[in-house]
């Protein structure tokens, strides 16, 4: 559903992962110019990929169940939105720390 959301909303994909190896494989490639970050992917903090994000200065949004002060500390400079969320809010979420093209 994500997926289908993004692209209606004129995004490209440049990949999916929901684990943490292949999320960092991803940032790795210098695909992306935006991210959405669960803050966990299968029982694992996605931390590390917020630590690649930052240091190659992809903007990201990290989606929690958690409130932002309960979050590691890596996640601290994204915005961070509350699951659930609204497709919409994610959107303009998305938009709002998207880069000037």
């Amino acid at each position: 559903m994500l997926e289908e959301v993004l692209l209606n909303a004129g995004f490209e994909i440049a990949g999916l992962a929901t684990k943490l190896e292949p999320a960092l494989a991803i940032i790795a490639s210098g695909a992306c110019d935006v991210a959405i970050l669960d803050a966990n992917l299968a029982g694992e903090s996605s931390a590390p990929a917020a630590v690649a994000l930052t240091a190659r200065g992809v903007p990201f949004v990290v989606l929690s169940g958690y409130n932002a002060d309960q979050q590691d500390k890596a996640f601290a400079g994204a915005l961070s939105l509350k699951k659930p969320i609204k497709p919409e809010t994610l959107i303009a979420a998305l938009r709002s720390i998207l880069p000037a093209q």
